[in-house]
């Protein structure tokens, strides 16, 4: 299938447009990557995500596909017979792969980015336990998952290690701008891990942001609390 079949309306920065980035390139798909422009919506995505307006979208064919892990799903589904398949086979794992991702989003990730916007120092013990919590989680999801395998799938990249992959990028960021080690290997350490296997595979590696690169960027959209 040519790259003009397959195109990705996303950003540099954006950890939830990783995700469709790494699972097109375990998938092996060409695409053409249509970068936004941060604090502004282009005409194309306004028509392809009237709903929501928001990144990523895919086109396949023309026809568009919104939300990060309906994405995912979407290209593990169509290009099933290439790569590895993403979601796990067995009903209840990818249950718990489709679980763990939500609490990723709704939970884990919320309190990463409040850490940037955290105040007083309340404010921060506050969102440390929220993480350390949530670590703790993750932990134990890791091992149940992975069943003694180098990723949360197995042997490869899966759903879930994409749904949480995707954020270390910026929790390097967060844990630069708060002098904090956020994922800690005393206290997680199949986690961290875990974590550098991801950041090497060669599907990642490509569309991982650079540190310091993502932390000026960060400057302009969590500009630091008035004391």
């Amino acid at each position: 299938m040519a790259s003009s079949d397959v195109k990705l309306i996303g950003a540099w920065a954006s950890p939830f447009v990783m995700r469709p980035r790494i699972a097109l390139n375990l998938k092996s798909v060409p695409y053409e990557f249509l970068q936004e422009t941060f604090g502004s919506k282009s005409e194309l995505l306004l028509k392809s995500n009237p709903v929501h307006k928001k990144i990523p979208v895919l086109l396949h064919a023309d026809k568009p596909v919104s939300e990060s892990n309906i994405i995912v799903e979407y290209i593990d589904d169509t290009w099933s017979s290439s790569g590895p398949s993403i979601l796990p086979s067995d009903p209840y794992d990818r249950a718990m792969a489709r679980f763990w991702a939500a609490y990723i989003d709704e939970k884990w990730f919320v309190a990463l980015r409040g850490f940037l916007r955290a105040g007083g120092e309340e404010e921060k013990k506050a969102v440390i336990a929220q993480l350390e919590e949530g670590n703790a989680f993750l932990e134990k999801a890791f091992i149940d998952c992975s069943k003694g395998k180098p990723f949360f799938n197995g042997d490869n990249i899966g759903y879930l290690d994409i749904a949480l992959g995707c954020f270390l990028a910026w929790l390097r960021v967060t844990e630069l701008a708060v002098s904090y080690k956020i994922l800690d290997e005393a206290k997680t350490p199949s986690l961290s891990k875990w974590a550098e296997n991801f950041c090497n595979d060669p599907a990642v590696k490509p569309v991982m942001p650079e540190t310091a690169k993502l932390a000026e960027f960060a400057k302009k959209i969590f500009p630091k609390p008035q004391a």
